[in-house]
C-alpha cells in the first residue's frame, strides 16, 4: 500500500511495500520450491476453482488442502505482505465452511474482512495469492466485483452480524423464492469489540429465524484485547463453553463452542450440527493468530535466499506454542510491533506483516510523526495526571509502540474497536479536567461522526484528535483518507490543524493539549491532521521545498502583505525531529496559530497549499520561476477551519489569479471556501477580484490506485498546475 500501512487494520490492505521495519532485520528465506505452483495438479489448492471442489475432495484431504493453503499465505506474506497472522488462524475454518455450506446462495458474510483471503483462494481466486505477477488482481477484503461469493465490501470492523441480520430478514419475508439459504456472519479477530457487533447481536436474539455466528476467538485484537468481556470469553475457553456468565446466552441467543478451532474435522462436524437450523447461533471457535508462523525454517543470520524446505509439526501446518495466556494487560508478547517477525498466538506483529523488501527501511508517516507525538507527551504524564492517550485499537499502525505503552501505564487506554466510545469518553475525560488526545486512522474517525458533533463540539469539550492517513494515497477503496478534511473542518467549534513540519505539527500538538486554565489554550476541540508521505519525503529532502528549503519562521510574522519570511532562518532541529523539543517553546505565540504563513512574497500568482500538498507549492512557484520569470505568493495555511480574510485580502493588490491546492476531496472541500469568499466578497474594481482555480480530488471511492497516478488524475503535478496558472494569463 502506497500510504502509511505498517500494521493498521486497518488499516488497509493494499499490498505494496511502505512500512518500516524496526531494529535488527532479518530476511526470511522463502525459495520458490514451497509456493505450490498454480496449474500444477500434484497440488490440490491449484485444483481448486470454486467451493464445490472443496466439497469433492475426500475427508482426508483437506488436511493436506490446509497445509497447502498455510504454506501459500506464509510465502506469500514474505513476498507481498498483509494480513497474514488472522487469515492463518483461519485456514481450517474457512475450508470447512465451504465444505458444508453452499456459497453463495448460502450467504458468508466476513467480518474483519481481512480474514478473508483463504475464502478468495477457494472461490476461483488462488492464483491472487500463487502468482507473483497476479498478487494486485485482488484486494485485501472481501468485494462483489470480484466475486459473487463476496457479499459486501468490507474493510472496517463489527458489522457482519447487522449486515446478516438484514440478509436473513429479506430471505425470511421472501420466503422460499429469495434465493437464499443460511446465513453466516464471520466475526472476531478483535471485532467483537465494536460496539455495533453488539447492536447486531441484539436485533439477531429479537429477529429469530436461521442466523449462523461464528465467533473466531484467537484471543488477539489488533494489539491486545481489551474489555469487560474477554474475562467471560476467557471462562468460556478455559470452561469447554460451559461457564457462566454466557454474554451470548445473556443475549438469548443459541451458543456451541469448538476447542479445536485449527482441526478441520472438528469444525466440519460443528458446522454440519448447525446447518439449516431454524433459529440464530453462535459458533464460538478458538484458533490461534499466526498459526503456522513459527513453523518456518528461517536462521537470524542469514542474507540470501536458500532452497530449504519449510517443514510444520501438524498435518496441516500448525506448529505447537506457549505463546497465549499471557499475564500482562494487554495479553500481548514483547515482539514490539516488528512487523518483519511475526509469529503464533498473542503476538501484535502478526496483525500485519510487511514485506521482506521493505525490511531496514525508514518509517513511515504515520509511524514516524505518531512516534514524534508520544515521545513529546510522555514527559508531561508525571505532573499532568489528567493527560491521557486513546487508542481505539491499532495504536502500533500510528507508532504508539509497545514500549511506549508500557512506560505510560494509565495514561494510554486501548478501548478496543470502538471509534465512537472513544471519542465519547475523551470527552467525559475532558469535561472533568482531563486532557484526552485520540489517536487513529482518517477512514477509522468516520465511524464516530455523531460523537464528534455532539459529545465533543457541541460540547465544547477541549478534546484533541490526531488524524493519521488523512489525505490521498494508494489505499483500498474502504481505507481512504481524503474525506477527513470535508468532515472535520465543518463541524462546528472544532479546530483543524494541517501542520507541515515536524516543528509545527509539534507547536500544534503543544497547542492544542495547553492544560486546562492555560491563557493560550484553544476554547474547545481541536483535530491535528498528521503529515502524510510528501511532508515527510520533504524534510528528509529539503530539495522538494525549492523556496523556502524548509527554513521557515516559527510562526507568522503579520497577517498582510508583502512581508516575506522565505529567507527567515529557523527550520527543523534534531531535537524536534526526535520529538524533545521544550513545551515552552512549542507554545510560543499560541495566539497566531490560526493565522496563515507567508513563506515568499510575490505577484501575479499567490499559491496556497494546504497540508500535505504544500510541497506542490513552492515546487510549482520555482517552476514559475525558472520558466516563466513570475515571483509567486506562496502560502501555508496551516488550518482548514477559516480563512484568514487579511491574507485573503492583500492578495487583491498585484495578484490576478490564486492558486488552492489540497490532497483529498475538493468538492466539499477547503479551496472552494477560498473561491466562495472572493465571490461573495466582490469589489467594484474588477481588477482586484483575482481569479481562483482550485486543484483537488474528485468525489469519488479509489482501489489501491498509486499516489503518483492519483495526483496525475487530479492535476496535483508541477507541470499541471503550472500548464493551468499560465493558459489563464
Amino acid at each position: 500500500m502506497r500510504n502509511a500501512s505498517g500494521n493498521g487494520f486497518d488499516s488497509s490492505d493494499s499490498f505494496a511495500v511502505s512500512g518500516a521495519a524496526e531494529g535488527t532485520a532479518r530476511l526470511h528465506d522463502i525459495p520458490p520450491s514451497i509456493t505450490p505452483s498454480h496449474g500444477d495438479d500434484s497440488h490440490l489448492l491449484s485444483r481448486i476453482a470454486s467451493p464445490a471442489d472443496v466439497k469433492a475432495l475426500a475427508p482426508n484431504e483437506l488436511a493436506e488442502l490446509c497445509r497447502e493453503i498455510r504454506t501459500t499465505l506464509l510465502a506469500y506474506g514474505h513476498q507481498h505482505g498483509g494480513h497474514i497472522g488472522s487469515n492463518l488462524g483461519m485456514v481450517e475454518a474457512t475450508v470447512a465452511l465451504h465444505r458444508v455450506f453452499d456459497s453463495p446462495r448460502d450467504r458468508i458474510v466476513f467480518d474483519v474482512s481481512h480474514q478473508s483471503y483463504v475464502h478468495k483462494m477457494l472461490t476461483g481466486r488462488a492464483a491472487a495469492y500463487l502468482d507473483p505477477d497476479r498478487f494486485s488482481e485482488v484486494t485485501g477484503f472481501t468485494n462483489p466485483d470480484e466475486s459473487k461469493h463476496d457479499q459486501f465490501v468490507l474493510g472496517h470492523t463489527g458489522t457482519s452480524i447487522s449486515l446478516a441480520c438484514g440478509l436473513a430478514k429479506t430471505r425470511d419475508m421472501e420466503g422460499p423464492n429469495s434465493g437464499i439459504g443460511n446465513v453466516i456472519a464471520v466475526i472476531g479477530d478483535g471485532s467483537l469489540s465494536s460496539g455495533v457487533a453488539f447492536e447486531g447481536l441484539n436485533n439477531a436474539a429479537e429477529q429469530g429465524g436461521n442466523l449462523i455466528i461464528v465467533f473466531n476467538d484467537n484471543e488477539m485484537s489488533i494489539a491486545g484485547d481489551f474489555g469487560g468481556m474477554y474475562g467471560p470469553l476467557a471462562r468460556l475457553r478455559a470452561s469447554g463453553g460451559t461457564a457462566q456468565p454466557n454474554l451470548f446466552n445473556a443475549f438469548g441467543l443459541d451458543y456451541r463452542y469448538v476447542e479445536a478451532g485449527n482441526d478441520v474435522s472438528a469444525l466440519v462436524a460443528a458446522f454440519e450440527e448447525v446447518r439449516d437450523i431454524d433459529h440464530p447461533v453462535v459458533v464460538h471457535i478458538h484458533t490461534l493468530k499466526g498459526a503456522g508462523y513459527d513453523g518456518e525454517e528461517t536462521h537470524a543470520d542469514r542474507q540470501t535466499a536458500s532452497a530449504s524446505p519449510v517443514s510444520f509439526d501438524s498435518p496441516t501446518g500448525v506448529h505447537p506454542t506457549d505463546n497465549v495466556n499471557h499475564s500482562e494487560p494487554w495479553h500481548s508478547d514483547h515482539c514490539n510491533l516488528s512487523d518483519h517477525e511475526p509469529h503464533e498466538g498473542q503476538c501484535e506483529a502478526s496483525h500485519w506483516q510487511n514485506p521482506d523488501a521493505a525490511i531496514g527501511k525508514p518509517d513511515d508517516p504515520r509511524k514516524h510523526y505518531g512516534k514524534m507525538a508520544m515521545a513529546a507527551l510522555e514527559p508531561r504524564f508525571a505532573a499532568e495526571p489528567g493527560l491521557v492517550v486513546i487508542s481505539p485499537a491499532t495504536p502500533g499502525s500510528n507508532g504508539i509502540t509497545h514500549e511506549f505503552r508500557e512506560r505510560a501505564g494509565a495514561h494510554y487506554v486501548d478501548t478496543g474497536i470502538t471509534e465512537s466510545h472513544a471519542v465519547a469518553y475523551a470527552a467525559g475525560i475532558a469535561r472533568a479536567g482531563g486532557t484526552p488526545v485520540v489517536a487513529t486512522t482518517a477512514s477509522f474517525f468516520q465511524r464516530a461522526y455523531d460523537q464528534f458533533f455532539q459529545e465533543m463540539s457541541l460540547n465544547r469539550s477541549r478534546v484533541t484528535v490526531l488524524d493519521f492517513l488523512g489525505g490521498l494515497s494508494g489505499s483500498d477503496n474502504t481505507h481512504s483518507g481524503a474525506y477527513d478534511v470535508t468532515m472535520f473542518s465543518n463541524i462546528p467549534g472544532a479546530t483543524m490543524l494541517v501542520p507541515t513540519s515536524a516543528r509545527d505539527y509539534l507547536a500544534d500538538l503543544a497547542w492544542a493539549t495547553a492544560p486546562a486554565g492555560s491563557a493560550d489554550a484553544p476554547a474547545g476541540p481541536v483535530v491535528i491532521r498528521v503529515p502524510g508521505e510528501a511532508i515527510l519525503t520533504a524534510e528528509r529532502d529539503a530539495t522538494l521545498l525549492p523556496v523556502t528549503g524548509g527554513q521557515i519562521a516559527d510562526r507568522p510574522q503579520s497577517t498582510s502583505l508583502p512581508v516575506s519570511v522565505s529567507s527567515a532562518s529557523g527550520g527543523i532541529s534534531a531535537a524536534t525531529v526526535r520529538g524533545t523539543v521544550s513545551v515552552t517553546a512549542q507554545r510560543a505565540g499560541v495566539r497566531h496559530m490560526l493565522d496563515w504563513r507567508v513563506n515568499q512574497t510575490g505577484s501575479h500568482v499567490a499559491i496556497i497549499g494546504l497540508g500535505n500538498a504544500y510541497p506542490l507549492a513552492e515546487q510549482t512557484a520555482a517552476a514559475l520561476s525558472a520558466d516563466y520569470g513570475i515571483t509567486a505568493t506562496v502560502i501555508d495555511p496551516r488550518q482548514c477551519t477559516s480563512l484568514d480574510s487579511d491574507v485573503l485580502e492583500s492578495l487583491r493588490d498585484g495578484h490576478q489569479q490564486v492558486i488552492t491546492l489540497e490532497d483529498g476531496q475538493l468538492e466539499g472541500g477547503w479551496g472552494e471556501k477560498v473561491t466562495a469568499y472572493y465571490a461573495n466578497h466582490h469589489v467594484s474594481d474588477g481588477s482586484r477580484n483575482p481569479h481562483v482555480l482550485n486543484f483537488g480530488a474528485a468525489k469519488e471511492f479509489t482501489d489501491r490506485v498509486p499516489l503518483g497516478e492519483l495526483n496525475e488524475r487530479y492535476g496535483l503535478t508541477v507541470e499541471q498546475v503550472t500548464e493551468a496558472i499560465t493558459r489563464c494569463f
